[in-house]
């Protein structure tokens, strides 16, 4: 799979245009520690493999997009903790939005997330996803992952990181991190607090409604 098309992948792209030529960092530089999931608890790879399972499935089904979004959908809302994420990429104004406001930007949020996933992984795709080992770094428990292709080398996957957060519905994933180091909030923070300044909560749900709108068109 070609470098622009896997950081496409990416939920690091999905509003902030990562640039395809930055050079990939690995995913287990020295000085990472393993980090132990809680006795009796999840893992916090298993929100990541489920993910992972079903868009493998979705480009496998050889289905229209809105089948495959119905695959992907179930697992996106049970890997990613989407409340924390729009709060981090909004900032101190979601504390203050409505009960109403709240729930009508995590369901566009949600939806786009699964539209940009059924986009990505159609029939076809051949991704070959990889998890492996869970370290903590600064505080934080990481999965770490690679996307690459069936026709290319291991050494050529991109690497995807998931700094995951352990809650009362267990582990759920709070940022990604492309090659490694670059954070998916840090680089949609601006483009949302943009829009939210401008337009309110109603306004970034109806962005982000506009681009799943726009993925959907198989």
């Amino acid at each position: 799979m070609k470098r622009c098309l896997m950081f496409s992948i990416s939920m690091m792209a999905l509003l902030a245009g990562v640039p395809a030529a930055i050079a990939p960092i690995s995913a287990h530089a020295a000085g990472r520690t393993p980090a132990a999931a809680p006795a009796g608890a999840a893992t916090p790879q298993a929100p990541i493999s489920g993910l992972y399972k079903a868009l493998e499935q979705s480009e496998q089904s050889g289905a229209g997009i809105g089948k495959r979004s119905a695959i992907i959908a179930p697992l996106v809302d049970q890997a990613f903790d989407m409340d924390a994420i729009l709060k981090r990429s909004v900032g101190l104004h979601y504390d203050q939005l409505s009960a109403d406001e709240r729930s009508a930007l995590i369901n566009a949020f949600k939806r786009f997330t699964v539209a940009r996933y059924a986009s990505t992984f159609k029939p076809g795709t051949n991704a070959v996803f990889t998890v492996s080992q869970t370290t903590e770094e600064d505080g934080r428990t990481i999965v770490h992952t690679t996307i690459g292709n069936r026709n290319d080398s291991a050494e050529s996957a991109t690497p995807i990181d998931y700094v995951m957060v352990k809650g009362p519905n267990g582990w759920r994933i709070v940022d990604i991190l492309l090659d490694g180091h670059i954070s998916q909030v840090a680089a949609q923070r601006s483009d949302f607090k943009t829009i939210f300044s401008q337009s309110g909560a109603n306004g970034l749900a109806r962005t982000l409604t506009k681009k799943a709108d726009d993925f959907l068109q198989d």
